[in-house]
């Protein structure tokens, strides 16, 4: 499992409006369908074992139970295309970006994850040059793997490394081996998929400073072009919370966490990477992640699977949780939709100051509510934001705003 990205499923869902069997939107989600970008998210909710910190909505074949089978997920995900075709009607809506998250995608059969993407060619076609990701765990793919991954239309690829340290690696209950993930990404190369990423975590227990430069250095020296970086959340319920609650491990420490995205923003910049996103580095624009660019910047996405969640036109909707009675309902001829709710114009506004802040492009200075423009200026004040942004309209995060993005937003918006 590739942790920590937007796209990755929770494993509570949130409350909301009961969703209609048909799946049908309601009309204020279908202005300007198709002249907004437009994705697909699948979500393959399988893995071997379970990380220790992982919260998201996966199984391993021994948490899932009757009535649901990693076997036959590719055809019943199909039958959700197909529904998302219906729900969406003879709009023409070409697919820019289709992004295969987990759980661990590479544990279907490459064929399997080939499959769907046909399918989603076949009702809303892929647009010329469409960017198609999936996520894998390093021991999860081989070169003949990847080789098919490639000839299925596949051209980027998204592996979890998080540590090259095997202690760190052990907090973390992380099945590969050190070293493993720099050689899939040339393996990944030698397929001739043109973007790699490889995914790191920062701030697990144990960890010290060095232990984190040569993570990065093993990241760096395997030669991707796009490099994810996340503080470790701890999240409630998971066998990492329990460990520390005992006392068998410490708590992550936040000036820690600062000093380690420190860190990581000197070495990578070093190593050619420019960050575009808080958390996202990239060697040029063509290697920027365009599926997150997408949800960062209000476009439109079908999720399949249990418990992903869409988007369209202002209206998020999500998916029942287990892979069970995702199935069922997908053979019933149902939406497997288990609620939805439909955006305010307030809390659109929201979200994309909170999406938006976080890339280094910015936000509009014209946008930003009369109330709030007080901080703002004392945000300037403090070398939050870029002097030379700002005098061109645009709220830009300095490094030491991205250390404080969080807490700037509220600030904004409170």
């Amino acid at each position: 499992m590739a942790a920590g990205t937007l796209v990755d499923v929770p494993s509570t869902l949130p409350d909301g409006d009961p969703a209609p069997a048909s799946g049908e939107l309601p009309d204020s989600a279908l202005p300007g369908l198709g002249e907004r970008p437009f994705g697909f998210y699948v979500h393959v909710p399988f893995c071997v074992t379970r990380c220790g910190y992982c919260d998201f909505n996966t199984y391993t074949a021994t948490e899932l139970g009757p009535g649901a089978s990693q076997r036959d997920y590719a055809d019943t995900a199909i039958e959700e295309v197909r529904l998302a075709r219906r729900v969406l009607g003879e709009v023409d809506l070409p697919v820019e970006t289709v992004f295969f998250g987990g759980g661990t995608p590479t544990l279907l059969p490459a064929e399997d994850l080939s499959r769907i993407l046909a399918a989603i060619d076949a009702e809303f076609g892929l647009k010329a040059g469409a960017e198609v990701t999936t996520e894998a765990n390093p021991e999860s793919v081989d070169q003949r793997y990847l080789d098919e991954l490639r000839e299925g239309g596949f051209n980027r690829v998204s592996f979890g490394m998080q540590s090259a340290r095997e202690h760190v690696l052990k907090v973390l209950d992380r099945q590969h081996t050190p070293g493993r993930a720099g050689q899939a990404v040339l393996e990944a190369r030698k397929a001739g998929f043109e973007h790699v990423n490889l995914d790191l975590i920062y701030s697990t227990p144990g960890e010290s400073d060095d232990d984190w430069r040569a993570s990065l250095a093993a990241a760096v020296a395997a030669e991707p072009d796009h490099v994810s970086a996340y503080s470790l959340i701890v999240e409630e319920g998971t066998r990492l919370s329990a460990r520390i609650r005992r006392g068998e491990l410490p708590m992550p420490d936040d000036d820690v966490a600062a000093d380690r995205y420190l860190i990581a923003d000197t070495m990578l910049a070093e190593a050619g990477f420019r960050w575009y996103e808080v958390s996202n580095w990239a060697t040029s624009d063509a290697a920027r992640c365009r599926h997150n660019l997408l949800y960062w910047t209000g476009g439109d996405w079908w999720a399949v699977g249990p418990g992903a969640h869409s988007h369209v036109g202002g209206t998020r909707w999500w998916n029942v949780k287990h892979p069970a009675p995702y199935a069922q309902r997908l053979a019933e001829g149902v939406s497997p939709a288990h609620a939805r709710e439909e955006l305010t114009g307030e809390d659109r506004a929201t979200e994309r100051l909170m999406l938006e802040l976080r890339l280094d492009t910015g936000y509009p200075l014209a946008e930003v509510e009369p109330r709030a423009r007080p901080r703002v200026a004392s945000a300037l004040a403090d070398g939050l934001l870029e002097v030379e942004a700002f005098k061109a309209g645009r709220m830009v995060l300095t490094l030491r705003g991205r250390l404080l993005a969080d807490a700037l937003v509220r600030d904004l918006l409170s």
